[in-house]
């Protein structure tokens, strides 16, 4: 059996008056909670628990403590529904989080998942999330935020600020992305209420990005992976990173920069892909093999295959600013080996991992198996994927209308 009841309690304050507490009992054990009033003993009703005629705006002041009951019933009734038993604990915690505004503050709390996703090594997802959360309080101005205040129509005003300031479609769909990934969090830690999901409205799918997907056919993969660059040794590195992007599933950048070669157990690779958390268990095929071989080679006396990160123990930030030096770096040397290749598309860093997925494509390889391969989380996701890249097939088929 569980009780409430608004009470004075006997310590009397500088001011002669004693503090209004809800007290909620069950089990014979209470819980208090401190309501903004205080009275002199006259002007309290004990049995009633509520304010008498002697006190100022008396009847404003009792309407205010039956809302503060009501709250405090609400909570209990949704713990009842819940949970069907429930603890005062649990009911001490339920209503503190329902009555503290600070508990629906979005930066303290979007700050906070990104303090847990850098320990957590999640060091990409805490970088973009730092950059959304500085461009959320730009938008605002730097006014502090609640998430009763994430709604649709602000989240359509933000959408019409970024694009104000030349965002693109790509661009504002990672910043929704995350904005929803935080409320859901929110929701899941019991920080906010399901009701209060704007994205039901506001739909994210509808921000496609403006990147068009590019894939090279293995024709020019091995091109690249055979041409002598004796003239051009700074591009050495950069080709191996490509070549063995290609021949490891199209591992990302994040992942080579970071592989150890502990990682690697025989004729096996064994990693985490640090964007999705997948496990990946990779046979080394000959091309491969051949640049770990060349790695080896040079004993350099880190735990790295590759000589990305050139010192064993860096810290989240160091490591975060290497891996955007050097990825753009990459990048830009990829965009001189396809002119020295001539290579007429366009190179970058995901034209790997594309052209893998597009080969094995080509080749004919079931795309539910492609999707395993690549590691994401369901079929629909290659699908789309696929859909985006290179049609010779399709262009192919067409061909027989001439």
């Amino acid at each position: 059996m569980i009780s409430i009841k608004t009470v004075l309690r006997k310590k009397k304050l500088l001011t002669g008056k004693y503090p209004i507490f809800l007290r909620i009992t069950m089990n014979r054990k209470s819980i208090f909670f401190r309501t903004p009033y205080t009275a002199f003993e006259n002007e309290w009703d004990a049995n009633q628990g509520m304010f008498t005629v002697k006190a100022n705006n008396h009847l404003h002041k009792n309407r205010l403590l039956f809302k503060f009951m009501d709250r405090a019933t609400s909570v209990i009734t949704e713990l009842e529904q819940e949970k069907g038993y429930y603890t005062l604990e649990e009911v001490e915690g339920a209503l503190r989080l329902e009555t503290n505004p600070n508990s629906k503050l979005l930066y303290p709390f979007w700050e906070e998942i990104i303090a847990e996703q850098r320990l957590a090594g999640r060091t990409g997802n805490a970088r973009v999330h730092a950059e959304v959360l500085t461009s959320v309080k730009r938008f605002r101005n730097g006014k502090e935020l609640t998430f009763f205040q994430i709604t649709p129509e602000f989240l359509e005003k933000y959408e019409v600020w970024l694009r104000s300031r030349g965002g693109t479609g790509g661009g504002i769909g990672v910043k929704m992305r995350c904005i929803r990934a935080l409320f859901n969090t929110a929701i899941r830690r019991g920080l906010v209420k399901d009701n209060l999901y704007p994205f039901r409205v506001y739909k994210v799918s509808k921000h496609k990005s403006n990147g068009v997907k590019r894939a090279i056919s293995i024709e020019d993969i091995h091109k690249i992976a055979g041409f002598d660059l004796s003239e051009h040794p700074t591009l050495i590195d950069y080709r191996n990173y490509f070549v063995f992007s290609f021949f490891t599933r199209g591992m990302n950048f994040a992942d080579m920069m970071t592989l150890e070669w502990n990682d690697i157990v025989d004729d096996k690779i064994y990693y985490v892909r640090s964007k999705t958390k997948s496990k990946f268990q990779i046979k080394i095929l000959p091309p491969a093999q051949k640049i770990i071989d060349f790695y080896r080679a040079q004993n350099r006396g880190t735990k790295y295959v590759f000589p990305i990160l050139l010192q064993d123990k860096m810290t989240f930030s160091h490591l975060e600013n290497r891996k955007r030096k050097m990825l753009k770096r990459y990048n830009n040397r990829l965009k001189e080996i396809g002119e020295v290749c001539e290579i007429t598309k366009p190179l970058s860093s995901y034209v790997a991992r594309h052209s893998y997925a597009n080969c094995l494509k080509q080749k004919g390889i079931a795309t539910d198996i492609i999707s395993e391969s690549l590691g994401h989380q369901n079929l629909a996701i290659t699908q789309a994927y696929l859909k985006e890249l290179d049609n010779t097939l399709v262009d192919e088929a067409m061909e027989v209308l001439l």
